[in-house]
């Protein structure tokens, strides 16, 4: 392979955080035409193709995810060389840009990113919430750091992105007080009795907890099914029926809900994913979150 030409590789690293050239073209202040050519260029130098055609932009091949993996760090390593010289730390925010699927508990999303918010130095968080597929296009991009999931990526697709499980929690059942006492029958027969709030049928929980309905002969009265897991507890907290959330967060559910815990099963468990595109996890933030889950939040569940 001939001398790497570090600007050619600057200009490709553009293209892939913006996701296309033209994107690229307005932060370079560059025609597209040159950029084109000087990813044509580099392509040359690594023998192989770098990006492939996405809609109305660009994905990174295989070789893309490698060579942008190690681009990342050149160019990490370059500004911190700069602050060096400078005599100075740079006193820059870290970006740190999170997806998250929405059918995930937002109490346990906010539980899992507060790590991030105190390392030694600035964060500035940006969170997406959205479909699993979505968000992993945005990863794909690298318009993202980091997707938060309750299910691994399908190792069938042809992206190069590595599943970390963060946990697990048993599910709880929460109810008002007002609808705990119009339904007082004993846990877990109240389930078939009282109304019941769940996750949408194409949800992993979903197919887990009606196994568990069906084993233990609970013919449920669905009064609500969501894909957003914070509108079912909005319905829940309105009293509307009773409706589950994540054991190891019961006790923050109780407190902002103004509801009860009135029973768990812990042979059903939710997982929780981060999913990014470093097998090594590099970026200062999403190591922060991926240690405090496995050390803190999810330690003793």
């Amino acid at each position: 392979m001939r001398g790497l030409n570090y600007n050619h590789l600057y200009y490709f690293w553009v293209v892939a955080r913006e996701g296309s050239v033209i994107g690229a073209a307005k932060v370079l202040f560059l025609t597209p035409q040159t950029i084109t050519g000087q990813l044509r260029a580099l392509e040359r130098t690594l023998g192989g193709r770098l990006f492939a055609p996405a809609g109305r932009g660009l994905a990174l091949t295989e070789l893309g995810h490698t060579v942008f993996g190690y681009a990342q760090e050149i160019f990490r390593l370059g500004s911190e060389l700069q602050a060096a010289l400078a005599g100075r730390h740079t006193d820059q925010p870290l970006p740190f840009r999170v997806g998250a699927v929405d059918a995930l508990s937002k109490v346990v999303v906010q539980r899992l990113l507060a790590p991030a918010l105190t390392l030694g130095r600035p964060v500035r968080l940006s969170c997406r919430e959205g479909a699993l597929g979505d968000l992993v296009a945005e990863l794909a991009l690298h318009r993202l750091d980091l997707v938060l999931a309750d299910a691994p990526l399908d190792p069938g697709l042809e992206l190069r992105a590595f599943n970390h499980l963060l946990g697990e929690s048993g599910i709880g059942f929460f109810a008002t007080p007002a609808l705990r006492e119009r339904y007082p029958q004993p846990f877990p027969q109240v389930l078939g009795e009282a109304p019941l709030l769940l996750p949408a049928p194409r949800s992993a929980l979903r197919g887990a907890i009606e196994h568990w309905l069906d084993r233990h002969d609970i013919r449920p009265q669905v009064a609500g099914e969501f894909d957003d897991g914070s509108l079912m507890q909005s319905f829940g907290q309105a009293g509307t029926g009773v409706f589950v959330g994540p054991r190891v967060v019961a006790g923050d559910i109780e407190q902002q809900c103004g509801v009860t815990l009135i029973g768990v099963i812990d042979d059903v468990r939710e997982r929780f994913y981060a999913i990014s595109t470093e097998r090594r996890l590099r970026h200062a933030a999403v190591a922060a979150v991926t240690e405090a889950a496995r050390g803190g939040l999810f330690g003793s569940a």
